[in-house]
């Protein structure tokens, strides 16, 4: 905890004035989550260690699943989706000839818990000007980017969805269960197919019929995979404008030129899409629940050093160690495996 407490005063001590309260991922190579001796059990811990710790100088946003948690979706056994409500049919999903979803009984656990994380770390909403920044998870970081930019925040992120009407219900559900809050929709831009798939996947995430059919087209053109995700993130955010949404929730994941030309087709910006520049992005590697790249400040046993060059997907880095001199002014370089290192942010 007191590594927790010195990470949100640098937080306050540089400005930054919103936190997005994860629990988090499981570390590299490991399966399942586990809390840490004498730590945090879960995101209602954190945001109530905020409050108490920092009052309502933070604005809090927490996170919000539309169509349950992946812990909580389950695997249908052969027959029951034809027992399945109207709310667990708008919600569930298909894989690999297998239906999974998220049961009532357990989505209104999940509508609970978030009203508990909410009513935890509620306080003042305020939103000003137009803009683009950066979001900070507490020891984790995102690179995301808003439509409007915040003073201050407190309010649900939902998990990524590519079913509008999944993301409307949720909101009903929210209201319904005394969650008043903003709700501000976490869009996953389509960048390429094996990402698009991988994801889903991952997450359980609903696809609609027309949009598999779609990627499945493409699939093997990631130049027209990058238009279409351009096309399709345009029309759903459209749609969720329309809907009375007023700020939109980008994942970049570092890559800006889909979203860029969603944020033209929008016309909230002008020809921003010219000026994305993705060169590096096949140096990128995911590490743990961030992301490290070429010239990259990282930390690990050996200190804080500099990433030099990523070796295969398997995320090795040559590092440049940066807290050790040797003669001559050198500098001692490390070859660590993916989790033996994390981004400094």
């Amino acid at each position: 905890m007191a590594a927790v407490r010195e990470a949100l005063q640098q937080c306050l001590d540089g400005g930054i004035r919103n936190i997005v309260a994860l629990r988090g991922d499981p570390p590299a190579g490991e399966e399942e989550w586990t809390a840490t001796e004498g730590g945090f059990t879960c995101a209602l811990d954190l945001v109530k260690f905020i409050r108490k710790e920092f009052g309502d100088v933070f604005g809090i946003a927490v996170a919000g699943y539309p169509e349950g948690h992946p812990n909580a979706i389950t695997e249908l056994k052969e027959g029951e989706e034809a027992s399945l409500s109207e709310a667990e049919l708008g919600r569930c999903s298909h894989f690999d000839g297998k239906t999974y979803v998220c049961k009532d009984e357990d989505f209104k656990k999940e509508m609970i818990y978030l009203k508990e994380k909410v009513d935890a770390g509620s306080g003042t909403f305020l939103m000003v000007g137009v803009g683009y920044c950066n979001s900070l998870c507490l020891l984790q970081l995102a690179h995301y980017c808003f439509v409007r930019m915040f003073t201050k925040l407190d309010c649900i992120m939902t998990q990524m969805f590519f079913d509008i009407d999944v993301y409307k219900v949720f909101v009903k559900e929210c209201r319904d269960f005394g969650i008043t809050c903003p709700i501000i929709p976490g869009l996953m831009c389509i960048n390429a197919y094996p990402g698009f798939k991988r994801m889903t996947n991952f997450c359980k995430t609903r696809v609609p019929q027309s949009l598999e059919d779609k990627m499945d087209s493409i699939k093997d053109d990631p130049a027209a995979v990058k238009a279409f995700g351009v096309e399709f993130g345009a029309e759903i955010c459209q749609a969720l404008v329309d809907f009375g949404v007023d700020v939109l929730h980008f994942y970049t994941l570092n890559l800006e030129k889909v979203v860029y030309g969603i944020t033209d087709a929008l016309k909230i910006t002008d020809n921003l899409v010219g000026q994305s520049n993705e060169s590096d992005a096949k140096s990128m590697v995911a590490v743990g629940s961030a992301w490290a790249r070429v010239g990259d400040n990282v930390k690990s046993i050996y200190g804080v050093g500099i990433v030099k060059e990523i070796r295969g997907t398997n995320g090795e880095a040559v590092i440049e160690i940066q807290s050790w001199e040797l003669a001559g002014g050198q500098r001692p370089t490390a070859y660590l495996q993916k989790g033996a290192y994390a981004k400094v942010f």
